[in-house]
């Protein structure tokens, strides 16, 4: 292999040549036995005699990418088998987060089923799963929440997290459609020993697509066997036969046929996705999923895009005004809580992301519900904030979710406690004030090593992610000949050229405030992209940060 892809790779922790090819040509093979995972044998069997009694099941899914597609993966499945499930997505301004008590109310309104089955929540939902035991029903809980207080005492729970069983770990980064994925490879298994004749005409590859969805949009490491799913998943979404998924791309303009990259999952479809869960019922995204009505599915998919439209407009209006607040009360502080009375507790998640991104810092962003202040925290790296809200929950009325990404709720009465408490609580994690960001290069190239073979090396590492970051390349001594072209006044083209005369082309996204300047040697940090236009492929460089040459 090439010396840039070598060094890649050693600085993934992937020197031995084993670690190192099975990184770069993974195999569906490599998928571990379903049954090693804690209850999933359990769950398989307490499916298969659901689908031989004709069982009346339930099934809650959680209303954000993981819990979508989750939810159409696993119905899917049970409607392979003859199985009729009924399927409910809480309503985020009438239910608010997993499975709470209205959503339950809701879902049992045509009648108690027998089995209640609920996806990406409820590991923490003692009461909630109490009561539908109390009614009867049994209940299987699959979620890959970590656990606040002790693992559910009734019903059937998977999820890595909870057991402290040895050996979990290897699922512990799998997200709930991932853990869904494993339940469903575990059904085949058992109904394939029975020799079922449904069970061997199904193949579970043509559902890696919302497998590879959930695992991307989640955000969780696409390393071990989220790789594996992530891998093909993207490949099957390449060249998707589901109506739903086919009509989203194109309302998304994500082109198939120049492949299908997380990038394409996490700006384009996720968020159209997602916006039905923060505006209105992301039951309509499940729906969209499931449905072969072609008619449906465009008139859906134009649906999600009308309100992602809308959720972008919120999103820009409150993101403005977060700034504001930061740079007036804020500036130094190490982790920031903000609140607004107007602001959409649907959408402040993505106001965290971007506030937390643009200011290196952990930040919890809230809207307003009535007596409540209810949102989402984001962090940075080498802050877990799981960690840190477990230090200073004592206001909030409900939290959970990952190092990265959380939940939270509190009365508002409790706002400035819970400020202060979780900025001493960041600083602590931290080990004291927080740094500047810091741009760590993968490697340094040469502009004459920038060409299609190191492109076809790139390619053997995708899917990027999570856990597996897009390289950043530096490329030292660059001297640009001619002044970069602005364009829509917010980027800006360049080129230069290689030793060998070569022109290289460029583009620097949002960077049109920091022009280059011509004729002085310049270090660029840069990622590497094909750029497809007019039935043309190009390579290009996409700038991420530049300084004077020392």
């Amino acid at each position: 292999m090439s010396p840039v892809l070598a060094e890649l790779l050693l600085r993934n922790g992937l020197g031995e040549p084993a670690a190192a090819a099975s990184f770069l040509r993974p195999a569906l093979a490599e998928l571990n036995d379903p049954f090693l995972l804690h209850n999933v044998e359990a769950g398989a069997a307490r499916l298969r005699k659901a689908i031989d009694a004709g069982e009346d099941i339930v099934v809650l899914g959680d209303y954000d990418v993981d819990g979508v597609s989750s939810t159409a993966l696993l119905v899917s499945i049970l409607r392979r088998f003859g199985s009729k499930p009924r399927f409910v997505v809480p309503r985020r301004m009438e239910d608010g987060y997993g499975l709470s008590r209205s959503a339950i109310d809701r879902a049992l309104e045509q009648g108690k089923p027998q089995l209640f089955i609920a996806l990406d929540c409820g590991t923490n939902s003692h009461d909630e799963v109490a009561y539908l035991v109390s009614q009867g029903i049994e209940v299987m809980v699959v979620d890959h929440h970590r656990s606040k207080e002790k693992p559910l005492d009734q019903g059937l729970l998977i999820n890595p997290h909870v057991h402290g069983r040895a050996g979990d770990e290897a699922w512990h980064n799998l997200c709930t459609v991932g853990l869904v994925f494993k339940l469903a490879h575990g059904l085949l298994k058992l109904l394939r020993a029975e020799n079922h004749p449904v069970a061997h005409s199904i193949k579970l590859r043509d559902y890696l697509d919302l497998a590879a969805m959930g695992t991307v949009a989640d955000l969780v490491p696409l390393t071990g066997e989220n790789r594996i799913l992530a891998r093909y998943g993207l490949r099957i979404l390449q060249g998707c036969e589901r109506p739903g998924v086919r009509a989203l791309m194109q309302i998304a303009g994500v082109k198939p046929d120049h492949g299908v990259n997380p990038v394409d999952i996490s700006f384009r479809l996720g968020p159209r996705i997602n916006a039905s869960g923060r505006l209105a019922d992301a039951a309509l995204s499940v729906e969209l999923m499931l449905s072969d009505d072609e008619q449906f599915c465009n008139e859906t998919a134009q649906q999600l895009d009308v309100f992602n439209r809308e959720r972008q407009e919120i999103e820009r209006h409150i993101t403005e005004e977060a700034e504001k607040m930061i740079e007036r009360d804020f500036a130094d502080w190490p982790g920031i809580v903000l609140f607004g009375e107007n602001w959409h507790p649907g959408v402040v998640g993505i106001v965290a992301g971007r506030v937390t991104r643009k200011y290196n810092r952990p930040c919890v962003v809230l809207g307003n519900e009535g007596e409540f202040a209810k949102g989402s925290g984001r962090s940075i790296n080498g802050v877990n904030l799981v960690e840190v809200l477990g230090s200073c929950c004592e206001q909030l009325t409900s939290w959970g979710g990952h190092p990265m990404a959380v939940g939270v709720s509190l009365e508002k009465v409790h706002l400035e406690t819970f400020r202060a408490r979780f900025a001493d609580a960041v600083r602590t994690a931290a080990g004291g004030d927080l740094i500047d960001p810091i741009l760590t290069l993968s490697a340094w190239l040469t502009p004459d090593q920038i060409n299609e073979q190191l492109m076809d090396d790139l390619e053997s590492l995708q899917p990027f992610g999570q856990g597996n970051p897009e390289p950043i390349f530096g490329v030292r001594g660059v001297v640009l000949r001619s002044r970069p072209d602005v364009f829509k006044q917010a980027h800006f083209r360049f080129n230069f050229d290689d030793s060998r005369g070569r022109r290289l082309f460029g583009v620097a996204w949002k960077m049109a405030t920091r022009l280059p300047p011509t004729g002085v040697p310049l270090d660029f940090a840069v990622e590497l992209a094909w750029n497809h236009f007019n039935d043309r492929k190009l390579l290009q460089l996409e700038l991420v940060d530049w300084r004077v040459s020392e």
